[in-house]
């Protein structure tokens, strides 16, 4: 599988890339400090936004695409301290890279997908892919509760299960 492509990612719930923003690579040094801690690592965002927001965080499937060979959401990952949006997010499964267990656990849509890899103990490996400066359009600002476009910052990744490239993903952090 190749890097994750942010097009790719975008356009499996999105005719019109620009409802979710306008997207500019960016590189860390550019990061604020905040923005480097959440998403120049190597880690799952769940891991990541838990430890930040000090509180475990839940998942709203806004969107979600299922073919023979593949899963897809469009999601929100909320603290469950206070239900506060802190993430959007796609992602994309590879579904011949997962036992059913995990299949049938990530479909269910009730877990965030980092909990549901760790939950099951899958030997799993994160590669950042690129960093992105994201001014939200329509879709971002209605999901974050913003009337006006906002700045904000994410990246793309990829995830090797088991020693196989088999999840893309898109996490944008909420301004």
């Amino acid at each position: 599988m190749p890097p994750p492509d942010f097009e790719s990612l975008v356009a499996l719930f999105y005719e019109d890339g620009k409802s979710l923003g306008v997207c500019e690579e960016t590189t860390f040094e550019d990061l604020p400090t905040n923005h480097q801690r959440l998403l120049y690592h190597q880690e799952h965002m769940t891991v990541a936004m838990e430890a930040y927001h000090e509180s475990l965080v839940s998942v709203d499937v806004l969107e979600s695409r299922l073919t023979d060979t593949h899963y897809a959401r469009k999601i929100l990952l909320r603290r469950q301290s206070d239900g506060v949006v802190v993430q959007f997010g796609i992602m994309r499964v590879n579904l011949a890279c997962i036992d059913d267990d995990v299949r049938v656990e990530i479909e269910s849509q009730q877990r965030p997908l980092g909990r549901i890899l760790v939950r099951h103990n899958v030997l799993r490996m994160i590669r950042l892919d690129r960093l992105w400066r994201v001014t939200t359009g329509s879709d971002l600002r209605e999901l974050f509760g913003h009337e006006r476009p906002t700045e904000t910052y994410g990246r793309t990744a990829g995830i090797d299960l088991n020693g196989v490239p088999a999840v893309e993903v898109l996490e944008i952090v909420a301004p």
